[in-house]
């Protein structure tokens, strides 16, 4: 791309694109140069996107789920042929490695299309007879209308599709806002929704395959606006007209969230941050447990280690840790790409520096290793992996979400030293379990206050069950048969006979 030759990105409202008078600047995290425009939308942006999803929710609801099925799987096939340019488009815009994201987030994002296609077709609801009055009740479940998805910026169209899927599934309507740091591969896919509408067109027109007339995405029924959380993600939350929001990203802004949200008893679904805890017993298989770090919100920040197999554990994770190389996202060799934004790469870059203030040791990483980084862009927002110990229980380095590819060690003595030390934060997203002992795998995972628990694995997801936090990270479930009771309202019907 030529210098001072920017991508300039369009909302999508109605089934087309619109563009914005106003722009974000986005950055490449592994240049720290500008490389896209994003719109900067507020309300006037917003309601034009939910008037359009309004207006496509009476047709769209009224299809049958195994036609709302045909476009989730028709979605998926064009993601699945365009493969490699989103990855690659992916791995710019956020800085990760094409590695990861080739292998994991747009498949991931295909993927996510195809369950909830195939899930939408197995749901059942109650029924229960009242003999004494003669009388039969049963449930049903009815789309809630306009659905509000705000995705963040570091899974950017695997989360966004993990909201729209189910939603749309269900059948309801959208207005999705991706952060406005990586909004790319969002866009994109508002062309393959165009290009779904029109090879359905060309195959009707042609006479092949009748019901291929519903494989398309109607106008409306997905609209993205982008722009900043502050203007388009708040103009969304207070619409009055959008009755249920779907968030992933921090606790505080959940926390506007809420507020802003409850003059108008919408339905929420919140998935926060987290700082997951590891425990390794001394009868794990320390070489299955020794890398868990990195940009996702699952990643292991808390390692706990048995005290009788610490000092073992901490030399060869860090040996580990030195060879997990960081570089230009482009490089297989790499693991780590560049972090999202500079103002991320000093937030997490501090949390180090308090560390250390503190008296904690940095084995390696930030302040070690930089020879390791990239030269040739020196303006990237690159940091090793890096490994602390000696950080107390109460340090805001072991309390606070960092974000960011690093991670504290510490020991204990017990099982319920463990158990307390993993449930000494506000947050109860994620934690992981190692050891050989079936019993106490199964103690421990009861008494460990997160919504997931892992057991001598990590990040294995079965999207059928439900996902999501406890205390500071999150409310509600999402997943299979929970996302679709988060997306449709329940309603029991009582006939006497």
């Amino acid at each position: 791309m030529e210098k001072n030759t920017f991508l300039i990105l369009e909302n999508f409202i109605g089934g087309k694109f619109v563009p914005c008078p106003a722009h974000i600047d986005s950055y490449d995290p592994s240049t720290g140069e500008v490389y896209c425009k994003v719109p900067d939308s507020g309300e006037e942006e917003v309601d034009a996107a939910v008037q359009a999803a309004k207006e496509a929710f009476p047709g769209w609801s009224a299809r049958s789920p195994d036609q709302r099925a045909q476009v989730l799987n028709k979605l998926a096939d064009l993601i699945e042929g365009h493969l490699e340019e989103f990855a690659q488009a992916e791995s710019r815009d956020q800085g990760k490695t094409v590695t990861f994201a080739r292998t994991v987030d747009i498949p991931r994002s295909a993927y996510n299309f195809r369950f909830f296609a195939s899930s939408v077709l197995h749901h059942t609801t109650d029924c229960h007879q009242m003999d004494h009055v003669g009388c039969l009740n049963y449930t049903v479940r009815c789309p809630v209308g306009v659905a509000g998805l705000i995705s963040p910026w570091n899974l950017p169209l695997y989360l966004l599709t993990w909201k729209i899927a189910p939603a749309i599934a269900a059948g309801n309507t959208v207005v999705a806002k991706p952060s406005e740091m990586s909004s790319v591969t969002a866009w994109m896919m508002c062309k393959l929704m165009q290009e779904a509408g029109r090879s359905t067109c060309d195959t009707f027109r042609r006479g092949t395959h009748k019901m291929m007339q519903h494989a398309g995405v109607p106008s409306g029924v997905v609209n993205i606006v982008f722009g900043l959380g502050s203007r388009a993600g708040d103009a969304l939350v207070g619409h009055p007209e959008v009755p249920l929001i779907s968030f992933t990203g921090s606790t505080a802004t959940a926390r506007h969230i809420t507020e802003r949200s409850a003059p108008y008893c919408k339905k929420l679904s919140l998935e926060l941050g987290g700082k997951n805890p590891a425990l390794v017993f001394a009868d794990a298989d320390l070489d299955r447990c020794i890398e868990t770090t990195g940009e996702i919100c699952l990643c292991t920040s808390r390692i706990y280690v048995e005290r009788s197999i610490y000092a073992t554990f901490l030399e060869k994770f860090v040996a580990a840790a030195r060879k997990w190389k960081t570089g230009v996202p482009s490089d297989p060799c790499n693991k780590n790409g560049a972090l999202i934004s500079k103002e991320h790469l000093e937030k997490v870059r501090s949390f180090v520096a308090l560390a250390k203030s503190e008296g904690a040791t940095v084995h390696c990483g930030e302040g070690i290793n930089h020879p390791d980084l990239p030269k040739r862009n020196i303006n990237g927002y690159f940091m090793a992996a890096t490994v602390i110990s000696g950080v107390a229980d109460s340090s805001r380095v072991m309390q606070d979400e960092i974000f960011g590819p690093v991670t504290c060690v510490s020991p204990f003595d017990g099982e319920d030293e463990a158990v307390a030390k993993a449930n000494g934060v506000r947050y109860g997203l994620a934690a992981t379990v190692w050891s050989r002992d079936v019993g106490k795998v199964h103690r421990v995972a009861r008494r460990l206050q997160t919504g997931l628990v892992w057991t001598n694995c990590w990040l294995v997801r079965d999207l059928n069950l439900p996902f999501g936090g406890m205390k500071n990270s999150g409310v509600g479930r999402e997943g299979g048969r929970d996302s679709y009771h988060f997306f449709t309202e329940v309603k029991t019907v009582t006939i006497q006979h």
